[in-house]
């Protein structure tokens, strides 16, 4: 992932100084389907692929069967990038280029699709493998903030990471944009086949709807952020039965749903 330096003047202790900083890139990438234009998404160059098979898992594009899927990249321009995805229309969900308008921010999950659309509001809750000892939730934190080197340079990327139950990292990826970064790593796991054995999403801000909703797809039912969740994200964790532990900072952090199923 690269990163863009540019000049630019630090104020600091009263002396104006030229300097240069590092930016994250971001660009924007069109997704096709079979061909045909399905979205625009700006993000942060790097794992297109599997920003694009998660994308269209947690949001419930392609049904079960997304083994199928052939990936085919094209350069627009130097800027734009294409990935066109072949979908046998056997796995593609119904009216599929209805559910989305063609831009999509990189800060907003929801902002693209032309009509709300919960994978459920009732659906069956999830059922944990076992308890998440909360002694472990710092040294998860720890692990994904490991991994974002990035932020480290740029101070402007999220983090998504997933794990094992025991706390062994699977996946780990950056991103300008919060819900491409969850996209990105639970489209990693499902190229190597092991979303199965995902149970925990960590994430670097806080956690919306939208992230709940992608977990949920994803079958995770422990859910970690650096910052709050929103009201709705706790509501539809505590109906789909999934853990959300919020304000994981230092030695403390704090439950809001289904507490019985920690340690």
């Amino acid at each position: 992932m690269e990163n863009r330096v540019t000049n630019a003047r630090r104020y600091e202790n009263g002396v104006l100084k030229d300097c240069q900083d590092a930016l994250t890139t971001e660009l924007p990438l069109q997704i096709k389907i079979n061909g045909k234009p399905f979205s625009v998404t700006m993000r942060t160059p790097g794992a297109d692929e599997d920003l694009v098979r998660g994308l269209l898992f947690t949001e419930e594009i392609v049904l079960p069967g997304h083994a199928a899927c052939t990936f085919r990249e094209e350069r627009e321009t130097a800027d734009v990038h294409t990935i066109d995805v072949t979908i046998p229309p056997l796995y593609l969900c119904p009216n599929v280029h209805e559910k989305r308008t063609l831009l999509a921010s990189a800060a907003c999950g929801l902002c693209g699709q032309r009509e709300f659309d919960a994978p459920g509001l009732s659906t069956r809750p999830l059922v944990p493998s076992g308890k998440l000892p909360l002694a472990r939730v710092q040294s998860l934190i720890a692990a994904m903030r490991a991994e974002q080197h990035t932020f480290a340079a740029t101070g402007s990327t999220h983090a998504a990471a997933l794990f094992r139950l025991d706390g062994s990292l699977l996946a780990a990826a950056e991103d300008i944009g919060r819900h491409n970064a969850v996209d990105k790593v639970v489209g990693n796991l499902l190229k190597r086949d092991q979303l199965r054995d995902a149970q925990v999403l960590a994430v670097s801000g806080r956690i919306s709807f939208e992230i709940v909703s992608k977990a949920y797809r994803a079958g995770i039912p422990f859910l970690l952020a650096v910052s709050a969740p929103s009201s709705f994200a706790v509501d539809m964790c505590q109906r789909w039965g999934m853990t959300i532990i919020g304000y994981c900072r230092d030695t403390r952090c704090t439950v809001y749903a289904h507490p019985e199923q920690v340690a």
